[in-house]
């Protein structure tokens, strides 16, 4: 394992009875990186980011992180990494503070030192004035803040933040993503699961799009964009029944593309022209936009709903 892998894996299974919900993938993450787990529901994102920072067992293959094996090391890996589970998970028996110096004590970190980090943590927070509150008297935004500041009260080398601004108002989702940035400028090495395909775009140094609990694909988002998508998209809105003949328009021409409804994305490549998708179709809404992850994301994993 190189000095610079956070976390390798390698044919890496999870299964529930008779249900895969990772099935053989190999990985790996580097230290100091922001790394995405993407996928819809039920892709097995989720399981597979819960094996790492040892919340559920694995069945088979073999799983490192910081060069330890979670099924032998697992107690120093937990004292070693910091997790923001989906679910908040605060004790609504203790105030703000509280629930920070709680879970200081099961990492045994002295009652002064715990004190310090707890004060520090809230103050840039911004939670120091509710820190004789109770829980429940905080806000959505305010209870996730605090989840957080609880996932790195041990200091921790690596941090698993799994759907940290699901559920969130777009304000509060503005001021966690821009705190992840600053915990990316300390190099810290940061793995996420999101449904947001914009901010993971902006946020991760790489990504893996999952389903099937399998890996899709792995890379750099505007690696992918380029690769899978291309250098532009021109959507139309069309009727079913001229669909199928301008698809066959696009198809003589060369031009790959996705139907969502009504709803043509045509994918422009490197060697093509937008323009021309434009000349072929007739529609009264058609335009020409920048590629993004999600387009990446429908590409591979589609686009019919999932349960959760």
């Amino acid at each position: 394992m190189s000095t610079n892998v956070a976390i390798e894996i390698k044919d890496l299974t999870k299964k529930y009875d008779d249900k895969i919900a990772v099935d053989g993938i190999n990985l790996e993450i580097y230290k100091g990186e922001c790394f995405g787990l993407l996928g819809p529901n039920g892709a097995g994102k989720s399981t597979a980011m819960k094996m790492m920072y040892c919340s559920a067992l694995v069945s088979s293959g073999e799983l490192y992180v910081l060069g330890l094996n979670v099924k032998k090391n697992y107690r120093e890996i937990k004292s070693r990494i910091g997790v923001v589970p989906q679910e908040d998970g605060l004790d609504p028996d203790f105030t703000v503070l509280e629930n920070l110096l709680v879970y200081a004590s099961f990492h045994n970190i002295p009652v002064a030192e715990a004190d310090l980090r707890a004060q520090a943590l809230l103050r840039l927070m911004k939670l120091e004035e509710y820190q004789d509150r109770s829980v429940e008297t905080l806000s959505g935004g305010m209870k996730r803040r605090l989840a957080i500041a609880r996932g790195l009260i041990n200091s921790p080398e690596v941090v698993f933040l799994d759907e940290p601004t699901t559920g969130l108002d777009p304000q509060a989702r503005v001021w966690i993503w821009d705190f992840f940035k600053h915990l990316k400028s300390e190099k810290s090495t940061l793995v996420l699961t999101t449904h947001y395909m914009e901010e993971a775009e902006q946020m991760c140094d790489r990504v893996a799009i999952i389903d099937g609990g399998r890996i899709l694909t792995v890379g750099k988002p505007r690696d992918l964009i380029r690769e899978l998508i291309g250098k532009e998209v021109v959507e139309f809105d069309t009727n079913p029944v001229d669909l199928n003949y301008y698809l066959g328009r696009l198809r003589a021409e060369g031009f790959s593309y996705q139907v969502i409804k009504d709803t043509v994305s045509v994918l422009v490549k490197e060697n093509q022209e937008g323009r021309r998708v434009v000349d072929l179709i007739a529609s009264d809404k058609i335009f020409i936009r920048k590629p993004t992850l999600n387009d990446v994301f429908l590409k591979l994993a589609g686009h019919q709903l999932r349960d959760e």
